[in-house]
């Protein structure tokens, strides 16, 4: 029998699979200290993360102060939960505010994009020792069922005020998320147009009798495992096509969530749940709005109230929304002080996010800022805090461990506290 080298034969594997079953050599390689967790998780609960990228803005959303210097040019408008007022740009999100648990505390201290979104996407700040896993790679890690062929996580991010990708960190290649980042379905997984299916089952079976020689030799087993999980996560991903392709979808549902890329990213997103697929994120970006707040505020507010309404509905409709959490966050708010070039600028002592769904209690809004929306006065919740929070929703445990190295590390900081009022 011929000897086959090892880049003669990736040449012969479809592309989509040799790129993943290299990022996971790369990244295995990287990071020897592969982590154990102490408690495998059972819950059966879904996660859909809605970024807005580069920090929406409280005022003119979740907080408005109608009537102050810091207010801006909207009114506040009645909802459907009494005594509870939100901002006129909102006007479908109102009448599902019963639906919705919105937090008006958040204070979280840093204000520079790059270090903001790594605490709020991790519950920490960046250290130099250790790189933490996105929430939404532990979450899918612990929400996995570890059964069937799609990913555990996917992140649509088609936006380049994106400031951070969804990361496993130190978690390493088994936990990487799926990116769609420049289409709206995974790149290079369809089988070459040269390879029939026969010659391709038959490179997949020898392809599994090599795995079965690396697997039996116990100095790389762990290599060979990795290469033989992205195998078949890719395998499973190339008979799951059709489901990226939201135009398969009717008339009547493409409608519902409007052409917007937002709509579109959130409908896939509806799918993906649909399908199975533990955590999926969805980013809208250009929140940043250091320059004509307002305006930019009145087109992606507007976008943002269709699409998520529809969201809701949807999710309801089919009953996904009682087990499926919905969390809405950014790296920081907007400033209370309107500046020169009629723009708010960053700021974190003082912000909102939103959540619906599983976990969560509905109907709700917890803490409270001052009269010019300058500072929590009431239920102050920092970036661990929220992790905590988060993990707690959907069953949990925060304080949950995971061994790197030597080190035992939570998976929210040891000194968060759970926001308990917030949960169902």
């Amino acid at each position: 029998m011929a000897v086959i080298g090892r880049r003669t034969f990736l040449a012969g594997v479809p592309l989509g699979t040799t790129a993943a079953l290299l990022r996971c050599s790369r990244v295995a390689a990287a990071a020897p200290n592969a982590p154990s967790s102490v408690v495998a998780s059972s819950s059966p609960r879904q996660v859909l993360f809605i970024w807005l990228a580069g920090g929406a803005s409280q005022f003119e959303m979740w907080d408005p102060k109608p009537g102050r210097s810091t207010g801006g040019p909207f009114r506040a408008i009645d909802t459907n939960l009494p005594g509870v007022r939100i901002g006129e740009l909102m006007p479908k999100v109102s009448q599902r505010m019963d639906r919705l648990t919105v937090v008006r505390s958040l204070s979280t201290g840093i204000s520079e994009h790059g270090q903001a979104a790594d605490l709020l996407s991790t519950g920490r700040p960046k250290e130099p020792t250790v790189a933490y896993p996105e929430l939404g790679v532990t979450l899918a890690k612990e929400l996995s069922t570890g059964r069937g062929s799609l990913p555990d996580y996917v992140s649509i991010f088609r936006t380049s005020e994106g400031r951070r990708r969804a990361d496993p960190g130190f978690l390493g290649a088994a936990d990487m998320p799926v990116h769609l980042e420049r289409s709206s379905r995974p790149e290079n997984i369809e089988r070459p147009s040269d390879l029939d299916a026969a010659q391709f089952s038959a490179r997949a079976a020898l392809r599994e009798r090599f795995d079965r020689s690396f697997l039996a030799d116990r100095t790389g087993r762990t290599t060979a495992e990795q290469y033989a999980a992205a195998q078949g996560r890719v395998a499973g991903m190339m008979d799951s096509v059709p489901l990226f392709d939201v135009d398969r979808e009717p008339e009547r549902e493409q409608a519902r969530y409007g052409r917007s890329p937002f709509g579109r990213h959130c409908l896939l997103a509806r799918r993906l749940l649909e399908a199975g697929v533990p955590v999926v994120k969805v980013a809208r970006g250009f929140w940043d709005s250091h320059h004509d707040n307002f305006e930019s505020h009145r087109e992606l507010v507007t976008d943002y109230d269709r699409v998520f309404s529809a969201l809701l509905d949807d999710l309801q409709e089919r009953g996904l929304l009682e087990r499926t959490l919905v969390m809405v966050l950014s790296e920081f708010g907007r400033t209370p002080k309107i500046n020169k070039d009629v723009g708010r600028d960053h700021y974190a002592a003082a912000w909102s996010c939103a959540f619906a769904g599983a976990g969560m209690r509905r109907g709700m809004v917890y803490g409270k800022t001052d009269a010019d929306g300058a500072e929590v006065v009431e239920g102050k919740m920092n970036a661990g805090d929220l992790a905590a929070t988060i993990f707690s929703s959907v069953g949990i445990d925060p304080q949950k461990h995971y061994q790197y190295g030597v080190r035992p590390i939570p998976l929210a900081p040891e000194t968060a506290n759970v926001a308990t009022a917030l949960l169902s």
